[in-house]
């Protein structure tokens, strides 16, 4: 709840850059044009209950002085009215809907981007000072346009019933607009005063809601995991626990509800009479007409109405207070640049070099590898060892640009010009000429081509279970090795400067990966494999690092006869 305390002006500030943001972006002109038409159909709209006040009051005198002719003419008018309204109100909420879907669209796409953009994705996950962005970027967006062109148009056309029907009641009887407004805003102070739980409870439902659905997906992903190991009994337990917070906070949330609403719903049964309680007398004393009753109750209503926004929506304003919250903390969580690294990152080189590079421990702050000093020469297989597993992982991670806590230097070509394989890699559905095609890249290369990478690489197979223009979701198809070896094959066409090579021995075995590797290097690329392997004599240098994170620079010969380049403490 840390994030409720964001003080008001700061969420106003970007509320306003938001919607800046939307009205100059290529959508702008479009959102200018639904909003003039918003503005005009609801202009329509309050004249024609004006309009309608004043018809209705004539239809009620007509009727109680039983003139025929005159509640003919006035019933015409009514349905005039009537109609007119039902036009201008359909297309009220026609425009509104696509001004919202238009403004949904551009925020998604724009949060999407800034998401997966510089790691913005990964850093929320490893620091995990923002809970369930999926859901924000997803739903909270969607609720909060809605929402917000709702509450705006609320406001507006409230203005525009003030404007109006304050002059309808200063003229049927002064003491009953005093009586309209001093009744709305002791309301709305009331329903604040009851109500004001909401928001938190509203905001921690929507975490709960999704700490739940992520419980779910769990269960899903790891169905057969959960099945071998016997884990059903610790997964139900897991997500009683997730549907025992979501059902008390919502009970607390029917509480506070009940509460407001027995003050709303008394509040609103009031109106009724109230306009009747001060105008009649008039009417006994023959001042005014009959009509003017009904009319001074309808424009009463209205005018409270219009005063009371805060009441009769007070449920919905509750929750989008928190739900701006949410997306007021995530634009600015990914917005955020990357801190705490000093570790520069130069990607101006072809080759990859290091200089004076220190990581440490994001755990305890220990020294992992210290003042590493060295430069891969091009086509070369350089093998890293490592005392510690998080020794090699943390160089892989850095070298890609994962921010770690250190200093020095890492030059390394572009993203066209490098390639990171993990050990456990992962590919996003797409077609198989994507994976071999990225999208910012656009080479020629036929099917014929592809179909022979597969065949060298031990991927015949899946040539055959789609087309490459069909959309696959990988990780359902291949294993773990295919998914290893697709890369790497993937790598034989995009002919980066530099790979990197995270324990894919594991994966796709040490003869497979030395004939891969030979190819890179008669390809011009230069492969740094992090883990181990069979015979060392297959690599042009070695780079080994201790547990203290010295390192010492090695060709096999060297090594054989314990000499080589070496980084002490």
């Amino acid at each position: 709840m840390e994030e409720l305390r964001t003080p008001f002006r700061v969420t106003a500030g970007r509320f306003l850059r938001s919607v800046r943001v939307f009205m100059s972006s290529e959508v702008g002109g479009t959102a200018k044009l639904l909003t003039a038409c918003l503005v005009v159909l609801f202009l329509a709209i309050n004249g024609l209950n004006v309009l309608n006040n004043f018809v209705g009051r004539n239809f009620m005198t007509a009727i109680a002085d039983r003139q025929i002719a005159e509640f003919v003419r006035q019933a015409i008018f009514y349905l005039l009215v009537f109609a007119g309204s039902t036009i201008a109100s359909v297309y009220a909420r026609f425009t509104e809907e696509r001004l919202a879907l238009t403004w949904r669209d551009f925020l998604t796409r724009r949060a999407v981007n800034l998401y997966l953009t510089d790691g913005a994705f990964y850093r929320l996950g490893v620091s995990g000072g923002l809970s369930y962005p999926d859901q924000r970027i997803s739903e909270d967006i969607r609720a909060f346009t809605v929402t917000t062109l709702s509450f705006l148009l609320m406001i507006f056309s409230s203005g525009l019933t003030i404007l109006s029907f304050s002059g309808v009641l200063l003229s049927i009887n002064p003491v009953l607009f005093a009586v309209a407004v001093l009744y709305a805003a002791c309301g709305s102070f009331l329903t604040v005063w009851l109500g004001r739980p909401l928001i938190k409870l509203n905001y921690d439902q929507l975490d709960k809601e999704a700490s739940f659905r992520t419980g779910l997906i769990q269960a899903r992903e790891n169905a057969e995991r959960i099945l071998l190991t016997g884990s059903e009994a610790r997964m139900k337990s897991f997500l009683a626990v997730r549907i025992d917070d979501l059902v008390t906070n919502f009970r607390n949330i029917t509480s506070v509800n009940r509460n407001v609403g027995f003050f709303t719903t008394g509040y609103n049964w009031l109106i009724q009479i109230i306009p009747a309680l001060i105008v009649a007398p008039a009417f006994f004393r023959g001042d005014i007409e009959f009509g003017v009753i009904t009319q001074s109750a309808a424009a009463f209503a209205m005018l409270v109405g219009a005063f009371s926004l805060i009441i009769n929506q007070f449920n919905s304003i509750s929750s989008f207070a928190a739900v701006v919250a949410r997306l007021s903390t995530l634009s600015e969580a990914i917005e955020r640049p990357k801190g705490g690294a000093k570790i520069q990152v130069d990607e101006t080189r072809d080759d990859l070099s290091y200089e004076k590079l220190t990581i440490l421990s994001e755990r305890d702050g220990s020294s992992l590898l210290q003042e590493l000093t060295v430069a891969i020469p091009p086509r070369a297989r350089v093998l890293v060892t490592c005392a510690r597993e998080e020794q090699g992982s943390a160089l892989f991670r850095a070298t890609a640009g994962v921010a770690y806590p250190g200093t020095g230097q890492i030059f390394r070509p572009t993203a066209e010009g490098i390639r990171f394989l993990p050990q456990h890699p992962y590919f996003p559905p797409g077609t198989l000429r994507q994976l071999f095609i990225p999208p910012a890249a656009s080479p020629e290369i036929s099917d014929e081509r592809i179909a022979l990478l597969l065949a060298e690489f031990e991927l015949q197979r899946i040539s055959k279970i789609e087309e490459f223009q069909q959309e696959v979701e990988w990780h359902t198809v291949l294993t773990q090795r295919e998914q290893c070896l697709l890369m790497l094959a993937s790598a034989c066409v995009a002919k980066p400067h530099v790979i990197l090579l995270e324990r894919t021995e594991a994966m796709v075995g040490w003869e497979t990966l030395f004939q891969i590797m030979t190819r890179f290097a008669n390809d011009g690329i230069a492969c740094v494999h992090i883990g181990s392997a069979a015979d060392i004599s297959s690599y042009d240098a070695i780079l080994d690092f201790d547990d203290s994170g010295a390192w010492q620079w090695n060709t096999p010969h060297d090594r054989g006869n314990g000499s080589g380049a070496k980084h002490a403490n």
